[in-house]
């Protein structure tokens, strides 16, 4: 997966209908799609390990440090 620093971490606070695929309390990375969030989604990294559309309010951003930052995305 391309580390782009357009990608943001962002928490699951809702997996309704998605519990398959969602994690509640779980940390995820969004990849920024202007038009998906004009329509109200976000674009996700699921545990498929594929990228899908989600409702927006499904999410938190949340702001981490930069090392810690760091390891998430080297786990992910």
């Amino acid at each position: 997966m391309a580390k782009s620093p357009s990608n943001q971490l962002v928490v699951c606070i809702s997996n309704e209908g998605y519990a398959a695929l969602l994690e509640k309390r779980k940390i995820y990375v969004a990849i920024r799609d202007p038009i998906a969030e004009k329509h109200g989604l976000r674009r996700i990294i699921d545990e498929s390990g594929d990228d899908y559309l989600y409702p927006k309010m499904f999410f938190r951003s949340i702001v981490l440090s930069q090392s810690v930052r760091k390891a998430v995305l080297a786990a992910a």
